[in-house]
């Protein structure tokens, strides 16, 4: 069975430069790759019918541009020769991350550093801090 990398990606530079980084990673090591596209989703309910079915409506807007956004990437992967697996979701990207990569039985996660301030990573914590403490396998950050 293959080495599967998994990276985050939502389509910013950073993202990008990861996915770069994937792909000449997996020249080298054969690796197959599995993009991660999440969207952060409110746990908050709603009390109407009205509300929930705008909710939902909203909620496969969103999907459906982010499933866009990732489509080029896959087919820039694929154009390498690589083999490349995709999930869109909605929920809190460290642990959807971490769950994908024990699912493909990954060897890395691979994501992008966006550069935030230390004083928005204090107050807000970061992606990277985050996986840095329960990710299940080593996790690579890409400047």
């Amino acid at each position: 069975m293959a080495e599967v990398s998994i990276i985050g990606f939502d389509g910013s530079e950073a993202a990008k430069r990861s996915v770069e980084y994937g792909i000449n990673r997996s020249k080298f090591t054969g690796a197959h790759l599995h993009i991660v596209y999440v969207l952060e989703w409110s746990p908050f309910s709603f009390q109407t019918p009205e509300e929930l079915a705008e909710r939902h409506k909203r909620r496969e807007q969103e999907l459906d541009r982010a499933r866009s956004v990732v489509q080029p990437v896959l087919d820039r992967i694929k154009a390498e020769g690589i083999e490349v697996t995709s999930q869109v979701t909605h929920g809190n990207a460290r642990d959807l991350l971490c769950d994908a990569a024990v699912e493909h039985k990954a060897s890395q996660i691979i994501i992008g550093r966006t550069g935030d301030s230390k004083w928005a990573q204090r107050l807000l914590g970061s992606l990277a801090n985050g996986l840095a403490q329960i990710a299940p396998v080593p996790v690579t950050i890409v400047p």
